[in-house]
């Protein structure tokens, strides 16, 4: 029986062992330099190759990043305004509902303590009786009192009088606060409801990006759309590589942003979004994908961000839409196909097809490489070849030049010496 719970605990802790491995969740490594990475056990570093690539942003385009042990609080609340607006509408319509109740309940009992304190609660019944609030007689009433003064509506079946100084200075102190509060809270819902991130929504991003070449050049694409009649002015289109770096002193940089050069210098970051067009970035030597080939881009842990701006039309607000691609969603030798097509009078942007691609002929090097051949194959012959006409011609040139001079320096020479003889 002993040996028996001795197998049994030994098969137990021996599964728990290969849960324990197997298990994304049980390993917590930290985020260490590459030297410090490289030392690590096999099974992690096995483990962490089959992992899936954690995006920095989300398709969708939510930032994947949750801030922790933020100590500081208190800076959220002085700027409540904006920690109100970045709410979720659950919490912020609690709040809305909470702040209002409150104050009318808060006035309420202020009221009923002045008609308490005043003995209006004695002299209900007595017409002689002069109160700070005619009709009121309990905490109810004055309640709904605290609800028509800060709302305005006055039905007129209590109303407040002139024998109560304290009382109209607490009307006055009801109505300016209650304005403030109304100002701030109406405020807050408007600026949440008129937020364009659902006019993102619409703004659309192909799933895949490509690389193929276009006009001799190896070039990064990827498609963008806009589902709505109503345009985005002035629209831009910026593009972020994220990727871990490490620097020449070893020092680890994680989440390295570098910019993706989209058209900025030449102004096709500024785009005319009627119909989805395709963003071209040219991998050239300023590129980062500059040394990357098609069999060394699935091993690449990377993710580019693209981000689109632009102004909505209907509201001028700025809008900004987000999305992003990491390396199994970047497609090597495929193109777009067109969405484009004319119809009688005008053109029409079939949508089924913004996704869809096609595989065209493109070479698996990288650009680096294919500017290293371009470069080897044909600028050097072509440039040898003339270059040595033109060296032999100018020698040739400059040879008979020389023999000519000597020619008649020898001519000149030879005159003299008869001149003299003669003499």
């Amino acid at each position: 029986m002993a040996k028996l719970t001795e197998s049994m605990t030994n098969v137990l802790e021996g599964d728990s062992m290969d849960q324990d491995v197997e298990s994304p969740v049980a390993i917590h490594q930290p985020k260490l330099p590459k030297q410090a990475r490289d030392d690590l056990p096999r099974h992690i570093c096995r483990d962490r190759t089959k992992r899936k690539i954690q995006r920095y942003v989300r398709k969708d385009g939510k930032c994947n990043v949750h801030h922790g042990n933020v100590r500081e609080t208190y800076r959220y609340l002085t700027d409540i305004f904006t920690t109100l607006v970045d709410l979720k509408w659950r919490f912020n319509l609690l709040i809305f509902v909470m702040v209002y109740t409150v104050t009318w309940l808060f006035f309420g009992m202020i009221w009923w303590l002045i008609a308490y304190i005043r003995g209006d609660m004695d002299h209900i019944e007595d017409p002689s009786w002069t109160p700070c609030v005619t009709n009121l007689n309990g905490f109810v009433s004055a309640f709904l009192f605290s609800i028509e003064t800060e709302t305005t509506i006055g039905y007129g079946y209590r109303v407040i009088t002139d024998k109560c100084p304290e009382g109209i200075i607490l009307l006055l102190v009801q109505s300016v606060l209650g304005s403030i509060v109304n100002a701030f809270m109406v405020g807050c819902m408007f600026v949440k409801i008129s937020q364009p991130k659902k006019r993102a929504e619409t703004l659309v991003f192909s799933t895949h990006a490509v690389i193929s070449m276009r006009d001799g050049k190896l070039c990064l694409m990827f498609r963008v759309g806009d589902l709505r009649n109503s345009h985005i002015v002035e629209a831009s289109i910026r593009a972020k590589l994220i990727k871990s770096k490490q620097t020449s002193e070893g020092e680890f940089i994680p989440l390295n942003q570098t910019d993706i050069n989209v058209g900025y210098y030449t102004g096709d970051d500024r785009l005319f979004l009627v119909s989805p067009l395709i963003i071209s970035h040219e991998i050239n030597q300023q590129s980062p994908f500059w040394e990357i080939s098609k069999a060394q881009l699935p091993k690449e842990e990377l993710e580019i961000v693209v981000i689109l701006e632009g102004m909505v039309e209907a509201t001028g607000m700025t809008c900004q839409a987000r999305s992003s691609y990491i390396t199994s969603e970047i497609l090597w030798g495929y193109r777009f196909t067109p969405v484009l097509t004319l119809e009688d009078g005008f053109y029409e942007v079939d949508y089924n097809s913004f996704h869809e691609t096609y595989e065209t002929s493109t070479p698996s090097l990288s650009a680096k490489e294919l500017a290293e051949l371009a470069s080897r194959a044909e600028l050097p012959l072509s440039w040898s070849v003339s270059s040595k006409l033109n060296q032999h011609a100018e020698l040739e040139t400059e040879e008979e030049e020389k023999s000519l001079e000597e020619q008649a320096e020898r001519n000149g020479d030879v005159a003299n010496l008869e001149n003299e003889s003669k003499v």
